[in-house]
């Protein structure tokens, strides 16, 4: 029997308020998505570093001028556009609604100044640039852009979706130069950063922006409809993958967004799971050789290693003999872009050890060993090392394979000296498909000597061909010019393309409504309860 004095406590005020304020916060409690992403947080500005753990964070809080939906084709997003009748003038508006996180409104002083800045780094954005006259705010909402040549290169800029997006800040933060990293995370996109919660490399929290007016048209790819159904999204880190599957059974995070091939079958079947391959976020493997040292400053040798290197094997050491989750592909731009090109397919996609040793023999190969560099610390780079020496081998390379983790890889291979000193021949890597598909701005291809990519091959031909690219309006023609920047880039060895591999997403199966896309992004998500 409850006492007297034990029913007045209930009833005294301080009591009372704790009752009811756990009821209240267990009927308000915000609904949460948690995720695991390929890597952890540590720095906020998307466009001084190509991290992809930095543009999926700049897609959660900021917006971009155009967007690309599911077919590849640029479709309005914070702006629609008009383009003059002699092609040369785009004028872009900014649609009603565009507000900054901190209530200050979108204007097309913002865009005018964040593209510039982007403008700067991104490869695309330096050759839209470069053939840019002018471009200027007219007004609140207007801005235009010139050429001094009819082109469609704005359009591709405007809607790039991977490497460095466009994304939009205020004019002041935009003003921030390129050499020193902003540190606001004041955006006008779907979410916003909850600065107080982020803990970098650990933890970071994104709250749905009430004041987000998405647009009209559904989801589509990038583009169309951001609305946002969750309160908020909470990334966290964790220290391996299998504590992250664990997490996931155990219902701790909702969203695995790399899950390890080797993996799937532990959550194979385990109906609270789903899981869903991703192709727009697979990653291309290649090979890329340093034209500016012996041997593969002669193209016989470059153009030996291509026969002596076969994708399938590659393959198989990264996900498996006969594994879904990849494919042979000889397509430089990819096998799912508009630039799918089949040339010297079978060359690419297979070995030919014989007639490798037939071109080192006509050269009079020595012996003389070849310096790989070899990333032993990424699940999808350790594999590539050990395929690509037993390949060279067999086609008579001797081969060094010195084993490095990825960040000495990345020092490395920036040094143009002699192996004595440092240098290095050959290294492998992965670029995610929806920047392999892009020819202006793709670092593989690019091959302008001392300004390319680490290799510095120098194909005159192929930088006036990128460069044809953005001169252009007329598609067909883009793709005929990024045909010929195939051929020229297998025949003179800018890069070895060695097949696809493709992200596949672990999630709970309370979660509906994700969006097929280039990057990872969590409006239209849905969290049954």
């Amino acid at each position: 029997m409850l006492t007297k004095s034990f029913c007045s406590n209930l009833l005294k005020p301080t009591m009372l308020a704790l009752a009811l304020g756990t009821v209240s916060g267990a009927a308000v409690q915000a609904q949460t998505i948690t995720a695991v992403m390929h890597a952890p947080l540590r720095a906020v500005d998307p466009v001084i570093s190509t991290a992809y753990i930095l543009r999926n964070f700049g897609y959660m809080i900021y917006d971009t001028p155009l967007a690309l939906d599911s077919a590849g084709t640029p479709q309005p997003q914070m702006a629609s556009w008009e383009v003059s009748e002699d092609g040369k003038t785009y004028t872009f508006t900014l649609r009603d609604g565009l507000t900054f996180h901190d209530g200050a409104p979108v204007t097309a002083e913002d865009v005018v100044a964040s593209v510039t800045r982007w403008s700067k780094v991104d490869k695309t954005g330096q050759v839209m640039a470069s053939l840019m006259t002018e471009m200027v705010a007219v007004d609140d909402k207007t801005w235009t852009m010139t050429f001094g040549e009819p082109t469609g290169i704005a359009l591709i800029a405007l809607s790039k979706p991977s490497g460095l997006a466009p994304f939009i800040m205020p004019a002041s933060v935009a003003a921030t130069p390129v050499s020193e990293p902003i540190t606001s995370t004041i955006g006008s996109g779907p979410f916003k950063f909850v600065e107080e919660d982020y803990r970098p490399g650990v933890s970071a929290t994104f709250a749905k922006f009430e004041e987000y007016v998405p647009r009209e048209e559904p989801s589509d790819g990038m583009a169309g409809a951001k609305v946002v159904k969750v309160d908020e999204v909470v990334w966290t880190t964790m220290p391996d993958p299998m504590t992250s599957l664990n997490a996931l059974m155990s219902g701790e995070i909702d969203f695995l967004e790399q899950t390890p091939h080797d993996l799937l079958p532990v959550i194979e079947g385990n109906p609270d799971i789903s899981t869903r391959q991703v192709k727009k976020q697979g990653s291309q493997n290649l090979v890329r050789m340093n034209h500016t040292l012996p041997p593969f400053d002669n193209p016989k040798y470059r153009e030996a290693v291509l026969l002596a290197l076969g994708q399938q094997p590659m393959l198989d050491a990264q996900v498996g003999a006969g594994s879904d989750y990849s494919q042979a592909c000889a397509a430089v731009f990819g096998c799912g872009s508009i630039y799918n090109y089949d040339y010297r397919a079978d060359d690419i996609m297979n070995a030919h050890p014989e007639e490798a040793k037939a071109i080192l023999d006509e050269v009079g190969y020595d012996g003389t060993p070849i310096l790989l560099m070899h990333a032993t610390d990424l699940a999808t780079l350790n594999p590539q090392g050990p395929v690509i020496a037993a390949q060279l081998r067999d086609a008579g390379f001797t081969v060094d394979m010195v084993s490095m983790d990825w960040a000495s890889v990345v020092a490395r291979r920036a040094s143009k000296a002699t192996l004595a000193d440092g240098g290095w021949n050959m290294f492998s890597t992965t670029n995610v498909l929806p920047d392999v598909a892009n020819p202006i701005g793709f670092i593989g291809v690019a091959a302008g000597g001392d300004s390319a990519w680490f290799g510095w091959p120098d194909v005159p031909e192929i930088e006036e061909l990128r460069m044809a690219i953005a001169q252009t309006a007329d598609v067909d023609q883009q793709i005929e010019y990024a045909k010929k920047i195939d051929e020229l880039v297998i025949d003179n060895g800018v890069m070895v393309p060695m097949g696809e591999l493709f992200n596949v997403n672990a999630y709970s199966s309370k979660l509906t409504g994700l969006v097929e896309s280039e990057a990872p992004v969590f409006w239209n998500v849905e969290k049954a309860e």
